[in-house]
């Protein structure tokens, strides 16, 4: 009996691209939309991501400007913003808001190194336990008997290599976010 390894396969998918959302979200040299994600202010009784209440485009290498529909929306996305705690500044004008970041200091940036090589290494703890749910399903398949041993050594050895290209492109997402963030 063959083993499904396609829902070994989407599980490391998903974990690359929740690794790829975590990443966006940490800030670099550069002003993109993405760092606002995480914001949600208080707007119509919910709390409300940014994007859902305005239009977000980037001004300038470090500059954002936020043109909210509801004109109403810009003192709750102001307080939104400043109580995210960012370390970025934001100016009110008749239009929408204006959020500026500063330039990076050295020691924020090994900050922000920092926090990427831990979301990455929790990235790599998903990843090993989606490899020991699979083996422990392979055993498992085994001991009914639907699988000699040779098989269960070829699936176990395929899950290791799933596992080991998952890993690969987790280290090539944090090398080029450290790319980033070193510019």
């Amino acid at each position: 009996m063959a083993y499904d390894f396609s829902k070994l396969k989407e599980q490391i998918k998903e974990t690359e691209e929740w690794l790829g959302r975590e990443l966006s979200g940490v800030r670099t040299g550069r002003a993109t939309p993405a760092l606002l994600d995480g914001i949600k202010p208080e707007a119509y009784g919910a709390r409300t991501p940014i994007r859902e209440l305005a239009n977000v485009s980037v001004e300038d290498a470090r500059t954002l400007r936020i043109i909210p529909w509801d004109k109403g929306l810009l003192k709750a996305i102001e307080k939104g913003i400043v109580e995210a705690d960012l370390g970025i500044s934001v100016s009110t004008d008749d239009q929408g808001l204006r959020v500026s970041f500063p330039e990076l200091t050295s020691e924020r940036r090994v900050q922000l190194s920092k926090i990427a090589g831990d979301k990455t290494e929790q990235a790599r703890v998903t990843l090993r336990g989606h490899r020991t749910d699979a083996i422990r399903a392979i055993e498992a398949s085994a001991k009914e008997g639907g699988m000699g041993e040779d098989e269960v050594k070829r699936h176990k050895d395929e899950v290791q290599k799933l596992i080991d290209a998952g890993n690969t492109a987790l280290a090539a997402a944090l090398e080029k976010k450290e790319a980033e963030i070193a510019l």
